[in-house]
């Protein structure tokens, strides 16, 4: 399964990259998707609203997996979810994968 992962991984890397024709990881995908999912399209964001933006990504790739439940836009527009369930103690490596793994799920539902 591991390898699995690894290898979707790397083709929605390249996918991405030849999209947005840079380097991207982990954390500039996370962005990405806050930005797709804030639905405002792109600006400049403060570096508190980066954080939420990065808070937004999180919040709907482990929305499936129920650790989290969307609830809906505050007056400025941002989408809040609230936490059903505690994320287990994970190792870095463990967080990785699975965020890489909604990370690939995420976007096999987008297209």
């Amino acid at each position: 399964m591991e390898n699995e992962l690894k290898i979707s991984w790397e083709e929605l890397l390249i996918k991405l990259e030849k999209q947005f024709g840079a380097d991207l990881d982990l954390q500039s995908i996370l962005f990405l998707i806050g930005v797709q999912e804030l639905g405002k399209g792109y600006r400049k964001f403060t570096k508190d609203e980066k954080v939420d933006v990065m808070h937004v990504a999180i919040c709907t790739l482990l929305e499936p997996f129920g650790y989290y439940e969307y609830e809906g836009l505050d007056s400025d527009g941002w989408p809040h979810w609230k936490r059903n369930e505690k994320l287990p103690a994970l190792t870095p490596d463990q967080q990785t994968n699975l965020m890489q793994q909604a990370v690939v799920d995420y976007f096999k539902n987008q297209i």
